[in-house]
C-alpha cells in the first residue's frame, strides 16, 4: 500500500466537544499524518480539552494564538510550520467535522490518480446523513447568485440555463471534477497550495475556500469531488455565538469574490448594481438570522 507523506491543519475557535471527536476522526485514520491544530483564542477550553485526552501523541502539534488571526491567517500560519515542510498534501479540516473510516485513504489515493487534480473535497453530511449544500457547486457569480436566491433554480430541472450555485442533479457516485467542493475539508496538494501563496488572508469569513479553488483553476488545477469519501460536519459552532457578525462578514466576502476575480468583467454601474444586490440579501435575510439565533 503505498504512503503519502501528509499534514492535517484544524483551525478552532469554540468548538466545543466536536473538536475533540475531528481530531480523534483523524488520528483514527492511521495514515501517519502530522496533525497541527491552531487554536484562535477559544474561550470553552475546546482545545485544553484535545490537549488533556491527546497530548501524549507525537504527531499532534498545538498552538495557541494569542488573538483570533481568523480561518485563513490561522491555515497559513500553520502550511508554514516545520511539520509541513516537505510534504506532499495538506488537508484542511474544519473543527466541527469528522471523518468516516477510510475517507482520508480515499481522498489521498483520488487526488493522487489524478496530475492535474490541485484539491479533492469528500462527500459531507449532515447528522442525518443527507448531503449537505456546497458539498458539489458551482463557482457564484451574479446570474447564478440571482437565480438561487430569487428561487428560481428550481426550474433548472427544465431548463438548465437556470440552474443556480447548486447543480440540480443526482450528486455523482463516482470521482468527478467540479468547479468548487466544500471548504470544510479540503485535500490539496502543498506543492500548488504554496504557487498560489496560501490562503488570501483578506477574507474575514467565508468564500476564502472559494477563492483558493478559484486560483487553483486559474493555475491549471481543478477540483476534484470523491463520494467515496465521507464525512459527517455539524456545521456553525464557531459562529453560533455572534451569527450577526458572521452574517456581515459573509457578505464581505462575497462582495470581495466579486470584485477580485469577476467585476472586471461588467460596467461600472452593472458592479454597483451587483454589490447593493449583495447587501439587499444582507438585509433581507438578517431578519432571518436574528431569529434562528
Amino acid at each position: 500500500m503505498k504512503t503519502y507523506s501528509l499534514a492535517v491543519i484544524i483551525v478552532n475557535y469554540n468548538a466545543g466537544d466536536a473538536l475533540a471527536r475531528c481530531v480523534e476522526s483523524v488520528l483514527s485514520q492511521k495514515q501517519g499524518a502530522q496533525l497541527i491544530l491552531v487554536d484562535n483564542q477559544s474561550t470553552d477550553g475546546s482545545a485544553k480539552t484535545v490537549e488533556n485526552l491527546f497530548g501524549r501523541v507525537p504527531e499532534l502539534e498545538i498552538v495557541h494564538n494569542e488573538e483570533n488571526l481568523g480561518f485563513a491567517r490561522a491555515v497559513n500560519q500553520a502550511s508554514r510550520m516545520e511539520a509541513c515542510n516537505g510534504v506532499e498534501f495538506l488537508l484542511i479540516l474544519n473543527p466541527d467535522c469528522e471523518l468516516q473510516p477510510g475517507a482520508l485513504r480515499r481522498l489521498l489515493e483520488a487526488l493522487d490518480s489524478v496530475p492535474l487534480a490541485g484539491l479533492a473535497g469528500p462527500l459531507v453530511v449532515d447528522r442525518h446523513g443527507q448531503p449537505m449544500r456546497g458539498t458539489f457547486r458551482r463557482f457564484p457569480d451574479p446570474w447564478r447568485g440571482f437565480l438561487t436566491f430569487s428561487g428560481l433554480w428550481r426550474l433548472g430541472r427544465i431548463f438548465p440555463a437556470l440552474q443556480g450555485v447548486e447543480p440540480i442533479r443526482e450528486l455523482p457516485v463516482d470521482n468527478t471534477e467540479a468547479e468548487a467542493v466544500s471548504g470544510a475539508c479540503m485535500l490539496v496538494r502543498k506543492a500548488v497550495f504554496d504557487q498560489s501563496k496560501g490562503m488570501d488572508e483578506g477574507y474575514g469569513l467565508h468564500c476564502e475556500d472559494l477563492d483558493l479553488m478559484y486560483r487553483f483553476r486559474q493555475l491549471g488545477h481543478s477540483s476534484l469531488f470523491v463520494p467515496s469519501a465521507r464525512i459527517y460536519h455539524l456545521q456553525g459552532l464557531s459562529s453560533r455565538s455572534r451569527p450577526v457578525w458572521v452574517h456581515w462578514q459573509k457578505h464581505l466576502s462575497m462582495q470581495r469574490f466579486f470584485s477580485k476575480f469577476q467585476a472586471k468583467n461588467y460596467l461600472l454601474p452593472f458592479r454597483w448594481l451587483v454589490i447593493a444586490g449583495i447587501w439587499a440579501r444582507f438585509a433581507v435575510t438578517l431578519p432571518l438570522v436574528l431569529i434562528r439565533s
